[in-house]
């Protein structure tokens, strides 16, 4: 059990924690900044997902306020787009910016966009191999059954497969929200520059959980590897 926590390669897990760690700073600072501007025609996160869905020709979309801060989503086995406290009611710039990129998600959606279609179907299998994958890999050190290390490393892959497939779902929304925010005249030259600063700070932890999720499985490799070499 001590060459697992105790080794070389525990480096790669700092990596990823550091990396996550920045994307989150990153997100909020950005997020926090561009809160303080706000649009030049006054529009709130409410409207403005109103105005892009009805734009795209979407009239069975709710949109909802829901509680908390950067807690928006969108709900397509209900067809509700939820805007947090920090979005709903809100006429800034990084608002409208969050709230448009939710509005991508449905445009998605309405348009049977493929990755999200299969982002949604590894839902449940992502989910199982998260649950087993940590359990399988410590009884595998345990009762020292390589086997079961792997297996576990495997169900662990399903987690990053559905982070890899997430990454072009959330940047194809965020481009969405961009050429939406553009053709419909929402924000001008100034606030789609903000926009684009707001939504790569997004994106950015989307990146980097899925790097530090690979560097977990890639240091639970080596040191499956280096455990069955030792038989």
């Amino acid at each position: 059990m001590y060459p697992y926590y105790f080794d070389s390669t525990y480096f790669l897990i700092l990596i990823g924690m550091m990396l996550v760690m920045y994307a989150q700073w990153k997100v909020k600072s950005t997020f926090a900044k561009y809160s303080e501007f706000p649009t030049q025609r006054n529009i709130s996160g409410r409207e403005a997902a109103e105005y892009i869905l009805q734009a795209n020709n979407i009239h069975d979309v709710k949109v909802e306020g829901i509680q908390g801060a950067l807690t928006d989503h969108y709900d397509p086995r209900s067809k509700v787009l939820r805007l947090s406290e920090a979005t709903y009611n809100q006429t800034s710039v990084a608002a409208v910016a969050v709230a448009a990129h939710e509005c991508g998600h449905a445009v998605q959606h309405a348009t049977n966009y493929g990755f999200l279609k299969l982002r949604s179907a590894l839902v449940p299998i992502s989910q199982f191999g998260s649950s087993i994958g940590m359990p399988l890999i410590f009884a595998g050190f345990i009762f020292q059954i390589a086997g079961l290390i792997q297996l576990g490393i495997i169900a662990l892959s399903a987690a990053l497969l559905f982070q890899i497939v997430t990454l072009p779902v959330e940047f194809d929304a965020s481009k969405r929200a961009i050429n939406s925010l553009q053709q419909y005249q929402v924000f001008n030259s100034e606030e789609l520059l903000a926009a684009k600063r707001v939504l790569n700070a997004a994106a950015f932890t989307y990146l980097a959980g899925t790097i530090s999720t690979a560097l977990q499985i890639f240091r639970l490799i080596l040191i499956s590897n280096r455990y069955s070499n030792r038989d």
